[in-house]
């Protein structure tokens, strides 16, 4: 898998992914499996000119990886520290550019394949990978037809398991865009993050045929298998859920959010200039320009906390709603705003409120 003609770009016709693809996989030393390209570059889900281009880049190595970077004046840490960092609650957030970085910026989230096949399978460590995996996502370069046989599977995998864990959170009758809409609000409620409550609701009015054709065929499988019930067009659980299955996915979604919140720290270390990402993207998702003071540039760690927790309690209700945003919200043919879609009916035992978010570099969709 050495020669360039084993290699592969997806259908992502956008020159910076391209761009900054092909440049990752030029600096790697041949330990990247695979970039899979995600988020609001990749959906619509308004974007602007400051909207970092959003990789998973899965790889072979850590160390590896890392030396390839460092080895091309892209790396700005040590190698021993990024590789050993990425086993601690991984994946690492990095920054990365071509040599015209004024063009723009992709966000990496680095993970190992070993790494990768856990996040998507039946007993993922949090829902980071997996909450992203799931939606529209585009796989732009690939090491070889092996690797890219190997994504796919580890994509339909976490898929086709997602009633697994969104059983619990399932009320009533649904279809497959329904059990998208409300998988997003589940996996939102699950991290911190700074953008308006309904923001998983704009995310889905702009996935609406991705769910449908991805969740389809599932819900056609479980209904086959009896874990559901057709009822006319939608369909029904077949059976209660049971405690103990609420209670694991609870106790996981707890978790999930302590790890995403920990991995603040880790972001300071392996993300270059976090601080001014973090500032435009609280601006750009709620509408609010905050001049920070010359203490809270110094030293963020200690100073900028309650500057974030005023973001999550002031953070406006609708998008719609955040000061400026109205024009970058996605409209209907009619040109009204979308996005409105009601919250579903929280899950008895477990109600994934989505009320606590806040800024830190994971916070695309």
């Amino acid at each position: 898998m050495s020669g360039e003609d084993a290699r592969r770009v997806g259908g992502s016709d956008e020159p910076l992914v391209q761009r900054l693809a092909r440049s990752l996989a030029r600096v790697d030393r041949g330990s990247v499996r695979a970039v899979v390209l995600y988020g609001s570059r990749l959906v619509g889900a308004t974007p602007d000119r400051h909207s970092a281009v959003d990789f998973v880049v899965v790889v072979e190595d850590y160390g590896g990886f890392y030396e390839g970077l460092a080895a091309a004046g892209a790396l700005h840490r040590p190698v021993w520290l990024m590789a050993a960092l990425a086993r601690v609650l991984p994946p690492n957030v990095i920054a990365f550019a071509t040599e015209d970085e004024a063009a723009g910026i992709a966000k990496c989230l680095v993970v190992s394949a070993a790494h990768f096949e856990r996040a998507l399978g039946p007993d993922p460590p949090d829902h980071l990978l997996l909450g992203r995996m799931i939606q529209q996502v585009d796989v732009v370069w690939t090491a070889g037809p092996e690797a890219a046989a190997w994504v796919d599977e580890c994509l339909a995998e976490a898929r086709g398991a997602v009633l697994s864990w969104m059983a619990p959170y399932l009320e009533g009758s649904f279809d497959a865009g329904e059990l998208g809409r409300r998988a997003l609000e589940v996996c939102y409620s699950g991290e911190l993050r700074p953008e308006a409550v309904d923001r998983a609701a704009h995310i889905f009015d702009v996935q609406v045929a991705h769910f449908r054709s991805a969740f389809g065929p599932v819900l056609e499988r479980q209904a086959a298998a009896g874990f559901l019930r057709r009822t006319g067009g939608m369909y029904e659980l077949a059976e209660p859920v049971t405690a103990d299955v609420r209670r694991r996915w609870r106790r996981h979604f707890r978790r999930s959010k302590l790890r995403a919140t920990a991995r603040w720290l880790k972001h300071t270390v392996t993300f270059a200039n976090w601080l001014p990402y973090v500032e435009r993207k609280v601006r750009r998702r709620t509408g609010r320009t905050a001049k920070l003071t010359a203490l809270e540039r110094k030293l963020p760690l200690i100073f900028l906390w309650p500057r974030a927790v005023l973001v999550l309690l002031t953070r406006p209700a609708r998008q719609d709603d955040a000061p400026g945003d109205e024009a970058a919200a996605p409209r209907s043919p009619a040109g009204r705003p979308t996005g409105g879609t009601p919250e579903a009916p929280p899950p008895s035992g477990d109600p994934p409120d989505g009320r606590s978010r806040g800024p830190d570099p994971e916070d695309d969709t």
